[in-house]
């Protein structure tokens, strides 16, 4: 196929092809990115050559990718190449470094994507939150049905994982971990196809400290990255040698960070400097002059701080900060993680409470995803119904759960809430009402974007009548809610 494909430029004259080269400069153009719209309407974003060539040799370099005359690297793409984060590593980072990329099926968010990776063996990978998260409950599902040795092995060697793996930050490794590593670790990243894999990053999306502190027990450091379209995808990456748990990681080099008017915690509004930083809006001067300051100070929108070595943290999104009826601002994504984190058997959870007088959720649970069409399924997950049963529910579908037609379940649902509610900063932040959707959000339902991330307005519209519905007749306190 190579050979064929090599044949067809042979008989083509030279001289055109050199003029279009010739032609390009490094401050023109060289493709668009629209933004997804999980916060308003899709931007065209302008890249130019440089950007993209300068960027892709600096993560190259921070990241310490091997060139192909060295040790070719293998990477799997399987997001669509119109985003950011696919088209950065998949073409030009790979381009930059010689490295081998294996493409997917179309169906690779739908559950085919492992397969691929037990094929490739990659050496490094980008993966969406919710990719890690479909594998985490998967492997939780198959031990679930392990027998009792088999469960008190695994605990123990994650339990020495975890520990290891944030100790060794500073320390050196005890003899517990290569025992571990040898009976557990490596079996678990062939399993998955990532036994070659010595890096393993995560971006596009907030990823709970569940999952990553799940993989870190299982000697698979994510190192999260951060970034947007607007600065060419990444800003800054964790690595082995700077890596601490939740955060983003440091700039890349050449790169500098800001934070605008940060309050007394030091969260302010992250800024970007650098070659990375686009070039505007394609037809929207007055965006792009939003956007880039006089200095040339990129505005994320997104909320965050700085720890004394330079590690950023993500605290929120400005846009995304629910302003309640009584003035106070709160950023939803640690209320939704936490509720999460509690309750197993949710999938996703959205918070409601934009200028309204208290706060409200909306609640999907873990159900089986039809492999074809991607459309979320009545079928609970196997970790779904361990969940139920332990709780003393017979529920096997989602259609049994939702809408509150399950007492035990909702039992156990509102004493997660509760302990949420218990770690709230002010009574503004305790969650009062929630309700369980008929069905998971999904891409092709339209509630999450390329990269599994929640599009807020879109939802908000989708169930206005159920939210309608939760405002009314509730009577608020700090224990329980009304459904």
């Amino acid at each position: 196929m190579w050979k064929q494909f090599m044949d067809l430029g042979r008989n083509e004259p030279d001289p055109p092809l050199d003029a279009i080269l010739s032609s390009q400069k490094p401050n023109q153009c060289c493709t668009l990115i629209y933004t997804s719209g999980t916060t308003g309407q899709p931007k065209g974003v302008m890249l130019s050559h440089d950007n993209l060539t300068w960027t892709a040799l600096s993560v190259s370099r921070h990241t310490k990718l091997n060139r192909a005359n060295q040790n070719q690297e293998v990477f799997v793409s399987y997001l669509p190449l119109s985003h950011i984060a696919a088209q950065m590593v998949d073409i030009w980072i790979a381009l930059k470094v010689g490295a081998v990329t294996y493409f997917a099926q179309p169906d690779a968010l739908k559950g085919s994507l492992v397969n691929t990776l037990q094929e490739a063996r990659p050496t490094a990978i980008l993966g969406v939150p919710r990719v890690w998260e479909k594998m985490q409950e998967k492997m939780k599902a198959k031990g679930a049905r392990s027998c009792t040795v088999a469960k008190m092995v695994v605990a123990w060697a994650k339990g020495v994982g975890l520990r290891n793996n944030i100790i060794k930050m500073d320390l050196h490794e005890p003899i517990t971990y290569y025992i571990a590593k040898k009976l557990i670790f490596k079996r678990v990243r062939s399993a998955l196809g990532l036994d070659r894999c010595t890096k393993c990053f995560t971006g596009a999306a907030p990823i709970s400290r569940d999952t990553l502190e799940f993989f870190l027990s299982l000697d698979i450091p994510l190192y999260e990255l951060y970034g947007m379209s607007e600065c060419s995808g990444p800003h800054t990456i964790s690595i082995p040698t700077a890596f601490r748990i939740t955060s983003c990681g440091k700039e890349i080099p050449g790169c500098k960070t800001k934070l605008y008017n940060p309050d007394q915690e030091g969260i302010g509004e992250i800024c970007f400097w650098g070659r990375h930083v686009f070039m505007g809006y394609l037809n929207m001067a007055k965006m792009t002059q939003e956007a880039v300051d006089a200095d040339g100070w990129l505005h994320s929108g997104d909320l965050g701080k700085q720890d004394r070595n330079g590690f950023l943290y993500i605290t929120g999104r400005i846009k995304e900060l629910i302003i309640t009826a009584g003035g106070e601002n709160i950023p939803p994504v640690p209320i939704e993680d936490a509720v999460k984190e509690v309750v197993p058997l949710i999938s996703n959870a959205m918070l409601i409470g934009d200028r309204k007088k208290f706060l409200s959720m909306l609640l999907t649970v873990k159900c089986q995803v039809n492999a074809e069409s991607g459309e979320p399924e009545d079928d609970l997950t196997p970790e779904a119904v361990q969940f139920c049963r332990s709780f003393g529910s017979n529920a096997t579908k989602v259609s049994e759960i939702a809408g509150g037609r399950d007492q035990a379940v909702n039992k156990a649902i509102q004493e997660g809430i509760n302990r949420v509610n218990e770690k709230a900063t002010s009574n503004a932040q305790r969650i009062q009402k929630w309700t369980i959707l008929d069905h998971d959000f999904s891409m092709i339902g339209g509630e999450l974007g390329p990269t599994m991330k929640l599009k807020r307005p879109v939802v908000m519209n989708m169930y206005k009548d159920k939210i309608e519905e939760m405002m009314k007749n509730v009577r608020i306190n700090t224990q329980s809610a009304q459904l």
